[in-house]
């Protein structure tokens, strides 16, 4: 094992003691547990240990979501009956009691005299300052709040924040604990109430409150203000640079000088804000500045980037039609409706010319597979277009699942590419429908990549399959009718691995 890969595994805790199992300490245990961490959780709560269990199958099926990557093998769950058996043998105690600084105090000073001076101590309050709480603490010198956010085994933020008894040590090995199990943690420099991010929320939280209270609008029209603009931007950037990106001025100075202004508007109920004095200015610019030299992107160059990051937030929020994502689904069915498809002509159908993104190439430099069959899920869409599945059958009568995929990859494909993809239908039923599709670039006598789809339709409501109907069905057949005239793909030859539908069960 390499030093890097080495000291990286060593950062790994054996082991974390976990007081509370609510929403928050259960989302710890999920974190943990997943990364191949120990935990010894202690839950006083009734259902504390049944609450944690079905956190764990919810953080289970998201992470086999979000990475492709082999997970280690779990860490195991002991359920213990006091503070002093959570804090035994672990090199972590997370404590996430409700929000009662007696309670808080209570647990972690009994934890900090169960515990070895060693073992780091944290809280996951959100707002009580780390001084407080470490008052009565032995050893309080490695203790310090450590505020996630829910859910906590997929949000990666972890707020730091130090008490005045806390050693300078102590941040740096939570810091790499968290970061060890695929979190980002930030120091709050200072103790403040609500540390950073609940400050800058609950801002917004007031403001929509107003909004509701002076009939400006309803709670889903501010809610939906928010999560289909700026809210799409704040993964990629925050408030300030967002600001200097909008007045379109490389220099942070000049960018926070002509801020003066716009704070001085009474556009909110929010009208204290810091005076630009000169000192101020330097100081926000020089961080500003900084922050754009550490990102090592030119003005232009993160303006594409920031560009290149909304696609692929609403390209996911569109898969699963939610918020913003439904907006550009409901875009991209209505530039499907638009393209012209004659079913009175035997030829296959033919999506509209795309140009290869430069998002789509892998480390190689060529498109991966995984884009040839988006291409072919493109193509798959443009057939359900063309036989009439839209909102109104997919809500009443059913839709088309993919049931098999077989993808061949022929010839690289690069970013500039210009392709279609021609489809053609070899057979359909009532259930069923088998259709070929080939990838083809501009210019090239052959498909750079083919794949055959077999498609099932499921009834509405049912989750089972049943037959397509009404007029949706005649479209079905007589599009296959017509491409029977059509001579059978050379890849899709029965040589090629091809099977019936007589062949297919389902």
């Amino acid at each position: 094992m390499s030093e890097t890969k080495k000291s990286e595994a060593d950062r790994l805790p054996r082991a974390v003691g976990l007081l509370g199992g609510g929403i928050i300490g259960g989302g710890w245990a999920a974190r943990f547990l997943l990364n191949g961490v120990d935990v010894r959780l202690y839950g006083p709560s009734l259902g504390a240990a049944e609450r944690v269990q079905k956190m764990l199958v919810n953080a289970r099926r998201t992470y086999r979501r979000l990475t492709r990557v082999p997970l280690p093998a779990e860490g195991k769950l002991t359920v213990v009956k006091s503070v002093e058996d959570a804090v035994d043998g672990v090199e972590l105690v997370q404590e996430s009691a409700p929000e009662r600084l007696e309670l808080k105090q209570q647990l972690l000073a009994k934890a900090s005299q169960a515990a070895g001076r060693e073992i780091l101590i944290c809280s996951s309050t959100s707002g009580f300052l780390p001084s407080l709480l470490q008052a009565g603490m032995n050893h309080p010198e490695r203790f310090l709040v450590a505020h996630p956010f829910n859910p906590v085994y997929l949000v990666p933020l972890a707020e730091l924040c130090a008490g005045r008894r806390t050693a300078p040590e102590a941040s740096a090995r939570a810091a790499e604990i968290y970061r060890s199990v695929g979190m980002h943690p930030v120091l709050v420099r200072k103790e403040i109430d609500g540390f950073i991010t609940s400050r800058v929320q609950e801002a917004a939280w007031r403001e929509a409150m107003w909004l509701v209270h002076d009939d400006v609008a309803t709670a889903q029209e501010v809610d939906d203000a928010v999560r289909y603009s700026f809210g799409l931007r704040r993964p990629i950037m925050g408030p300030l640079q967002t600001y200097r990106m909008a007045v379109n001025e490389a220099s942070g100075r000049r960018a926070m000088e002509r801020m003066g202004p716009e704070l001085k508007k009474p556009w909110t109920k929010l009208t204290e804000v810091p005076e630009l004095a000169d000192a101020y200015l330097d100081k926000l610019g020089e961080q500003l500045d900084a922050q754009m030299e550490a990102e090592n992107l030119s003005f232009s160059e993160l303006e594409r980037k920031r560009d290149d990051c909304l696609v692929a937030m609403l390209r996911g929020l569109s898969s699963e039609e939610h918020g913003a994502g439904s907006t550009l689904a409901r875009w991209e069915r209505r530039l499907r409706d638009r393209v012209p498809q004659s079913s009175s002509e035997p030829g296959p159908l033919r999506t509209p010319m795309l140009e290869i993104p430069s998002s789509w190439l892998g480390y190689n430099g060529h498109v991966t597979g995984r884009c040839d069959l988006q291409l072919c899920g493109y193509a798959k869409e443009n057939v359900l277009n063309h036989i009439g599945i839209d909102d109104e059958y997919m809500a009443t009568s059913g839709r088309y699942f993919s049931a098999e995929t077989h993808l061949s990859h022929i010839r690289e494909l690069y970013a500039g590419d210009r392709v279609e993809v021609i489809t053609q239908v070899l057979g359909a039923d009532d259930k069923r429908l088998h259709i070929f599709h080939a990838v083809m670039r501009e210019g090239d006598d052959g498909p750079a990549a083919t794949g055959e789809q077999v498609l099932v339709h499921i009834t509405a409501g049912s989750g089972r399959s049943g037959p397509v109907c009404g007029q949706v069905r005649e479209r079905v057949v007589e599009l296959a009718r017509l491409h029977a005239q059509l001579p059978l793909p050379d890849r899709a030859r029965p040589g090629n691995g091809r099977r019936s539908l007589d062949q297919l069960r389902y």
